[in-house]
């Protein structure tokens, strides 16, 4: 969700006083999973986190952790919120008896009065956590700034499934942009997020993400390089406008599973991150597992991943001459950046979902299911 969205759904946990609502459904169960990791509804990053999280956890604790989108019920136990968003939404309604841990991923008081007002009320509820779960150390170095405890902070990287996400042969390259009838000669350029408000058609850009400044970047590589953008993900209308106002060629693809994605990944020659703030985001992560060179602005988990011209572009954010330059000296790297996508692959290994989740366990449950 961006962060206007996630504002909106404290606004409305908050009126739906939840342990009156759960008392009167029958919610209230005999669940005894001593770790719960809360996930929103949405099919999208909060819930594949959390649900990632679980699945590399439970092959070495069974029974440790699930997830839930009802925490109101739970007592005595680490209940885990996958924003703090969600955090804040929850936090009046909860039971004091658990230990709280809300992962940060991103905001900063430049995004404006809403979320600077977001800011102070998250950093008034500190003392009620535990642990913050950060995936950046731009993120993490913000939160200290602001005054969290560092010995609060638990930085652990947003994951992706290595043996799921990997390098394609030829063959699997070529079948990918078959099926979405691609040509072979193109310069097939990838953008994988959600970044219009909403879950409709996504004609209001969320500024954050940047799809304005995706859309300077492909109207500048237009001018010399065959391009062909590659959209997945819901609320793409104002890009797709965009595209098509400049005549330039795009396929965009709801995939339905990850098994799908990847087949989407295969298909590209470049990834552009173009936000202005992030947490991962998971398509760098992806990308970079991929085989995918990525050129990215310096936000999120970037910096950590990303060694420029090692594996891959970084830039500041807006600087859309600095995004071209950075792409055009990758794709004219001699058999696309063989070498950088090899170094990309190996270096995104610190963030499988195994050892994110062992992480988690060692450095965030462990110690508070000791307590």
């Amino acid at each position: 969700m961006m962060i206007v969205e996630e504002l909106r759904y404290i606004r409305h946990a908050s009126r739906a006083r939840p342990w009156r609502i759960a008392a009167k459904a029958g919610l209230v169960s005999g669940d005894r999973h001593p770790v719960q990791f809360v996930i929103e509804n949405a099919d999208w990053a909060i819930r594949w986190v959390g649900e990632n999280i679980r699945d590399a956890i439970e092959p070495t604790a069974p029974g440790l952790i699930t997830t839930t989108t009802d925490p109101f019920r739970h007592t005595n136990r680490v209940v885990h919120y996958g924003s703090q968003y969600m955090w804040l939404a929850w936090a009046p309604h909860v039971s004091r008896s658990n230990r709280f841990v809300t992962s940060f991923f991103h905001g900063k008081r430049e995004d404006g009065a809403a979320v600077s007002r977001h800011i102070d009320q998250f950093l008034a509820s500190v003392p009620r956590l535990s642990k913050v779960v950060t995936a950046s150390s731009l993120i993490e170095q913000r939160l200290v700034d602001w005054g969290v405890p560092k010995d609060k902070i638990e930085r652990i990287p947003i994951g992706v499934d290595t043996n799921l996400f990997k390098p394609p042969t030829s063959a699997q390259r070529d079948a990918a942009r078959a099926a979405h009838e691609i040509s072979t000669d193109a310069i097939v350029i990838g953008s994988f997020q959600k970044d219009g408000v909403g879950w409709g058609d996504g004609m209001e850009p969320k500024r954050i993400k940047g799809p304005d400044i995706f859309l300077d970047v492909i109207a500048d590589l237009k001018r010399d390089l065959p391009v062909h953008v590659f959209l997945t993900g819901p609320a793409r209308g104002y890009v797709k406008k965009g595209l098509e106002d400049m005549g330039v060629p795009f396929t965009h693809v709801y995939a339905d599973s990850h098994a799908e994605l990847t087949r989407c990944y295969h298909a590209l020659d470049l990834y552009l991150v173009t936000s202005r703030e992030e947490g991962g985001p998971m398509g760098l992560m992806e990308s970079m597992a991929s085989g995918v060179p990525v050129v990215s602005s310096l936000v999120g988990m970037a910096p950590d991943l990303i060694e420029p011209t090692v594996t891959g572009g970084l830039v500041a954010p807006e600087d859309v001459e600095a995004f071209s330059r950075q792409a055009r000296n990758i794709l004219s790297l001699p058999d696309r950046a063989t070498t950088l996508r090899d170094k990309a692959c190996q270096a995104v290994k610190i963030a499988d979902w195994k050892v994110v989740g062992s992480q988690h366990h060692e450095r965030v449950y462990k110690p508070l299911l000791g307590r």
